[in-house]
């Protein structure tokens, strides 16, 4: 019998495991222009830990069956049209937020993440009693070979598990302060945030971001999964779902800044972890944008979510891939490609990163005068 993972919808959240992806149909562009990068410098000095990127214009999306820089294996299929878009810029966190970050906030606040909330009846009526425990959901690789097309096999929804025990009881952070926080559902993410003076990234800030200044290519560092034989990200090597090779020196999660940045100086922006934007998702968005013809200014995402897989959850977009794409099965490390998750869900490689804009940045400055005082 299931438990509240099915309640909660933990289905929608494994972005990377759609069966679909592998022959998605060719968007009606798959044009890349130049990025053209606006000229405004940093308004002050860098918040700590924050990176400026200056936003401008640039294509966003991935081409599917496209040529050369333009090539983009096993794209998914809401990832097209590629549209030219233009964001202004914004203070972008180097790297996801870590577990020692995440627990400054609990402390300060007393927050308690969802994954550590008991379902109620009132929640789940129909469910049976014994179902009704706190927990998660979190990757639990067969001993055997399975058939990708059924993700029950390496997804259990486990009582207990929560940031701090992201695979369970069993497990802690301990020693693990540098890594990402993760089992983080999106009102998670948004209250962490709020409490550091700051927002989530919308998806087209984080695409920018990826980029690094690069248009067109494959990755977030060029167009070679391995340029002169270096791992770049973190991602899953050897049979999938049975055993992670751990051939980029990582079986799991690894810690923040374990690979190199990218163009703008921003850490595991491919790999890794999920992150949340504060995009809701539609698969039709990008062509939503494109048929008006215009440069989209600031996109915020749709009004409203809809999954034609799952109508009846809530989802927001999910960037960047994790420790679990591969080229078997998912591939969403390519820039550009698309993650989904319903709100209240979280698992063991989903994290975040968090924006500030300039008014944002002149709020939190005063707030901290003001606590200095």
């Amino acid at each position: 019998m299931l438990s509240p993972a099915n309640m909660r919808g933990f289905i929608a959240v494994f972005l990377c495991l759609w069966v679909a992806i592998a022959h998605a149909e060719t968007p009606e562009s798959s044009t890349f222009a130049p990025t053209i990068p606006n000229k405004t410098p940093a308004p002050g000095p860098a918040p700590d830990g924050m990176v400026w990127i200056r936003g401008g214009e640039f294509s966003m999306g991935a081409a599917v069956n496209g040529e050369g820089s333009q090539e983009m294996p096993m794209a998914s299929n809401d990832s097209g049209p590629v549209h030219r878009v233009r964001v202004d810029g914004f203070w972008m966190d180097a790297t996801a937020v870590t577990n020692e970050e995440f627990e400054k906030f609990v402390k300060a606040t007393g927050y308690v993440t969802i994954a550590e909330r008991t379902p109620t009846k009132e929640e789940f009526p129909t469910a049976p009693a014994q179902n009704l425990v706190a927990g998660s959901v979190v990757f639990a690789p067969p001993d055997h070979e399975v058939a990708l097309t059924d993700h029950y096999q390496w997804w259990s929804y486990v009582k207990g598990a929560n940031w701090r025990h992201p695979q369970g009881p069993q497990s802690d952070i301990k020693g693990n302060e540098k890594y990402p926080v993760v089992q983080i559902a999106y009102p998670d993410a948004e209250a962490y945030a709020k409490w550091a003076g700051k927002r989530l990234p919308t998806e087209a800030e984080f695409e920018f971001a990826e980029r690094g200044g690069l248009a067109g290519k494959t990755y977030a560092w060029g167009d070679e999964v391995r340029p002169d034989g270096k791992w770049m990200a973190n991602t899953w090597q050897g049979k999938f779902p049975v055993k992670d090779a751990g051939e980029d020196g990582h079986t799991g999660i690894a810690p923040v800044k374990s690979f190199p940045p990218n163009g703008y100086g921003l850490y595991d922006m491919a790999g890794n972890v999920w992150e949340w934007c504060s995009d809701w998702y539609r698969p039709d968005y990008y062509k939503i944008l494109a048929d008006k013809g215009d440069v989209a200014n600031n996109p915020q995402g749709p009004h409203s979510p809809f999954d034609p897989a799952e109508p009846n959850e809530k989802k927001r977009v999910h960037r960047g891939g994790s420790f679990l794409c591969n080229d078997q099965y998912c591939s969403r490390y390519i820039v550009g490609t698309r993650g989904k998750g319903e709100v209240n869900t979280g698992t063991n490689h989903l994290g975040f990163r968090t924006v500030m804009a300039q008014p944002e940045q002149v709020k939190t400055s005063e707030r901290a005068a003001k606590q200095k005082e």
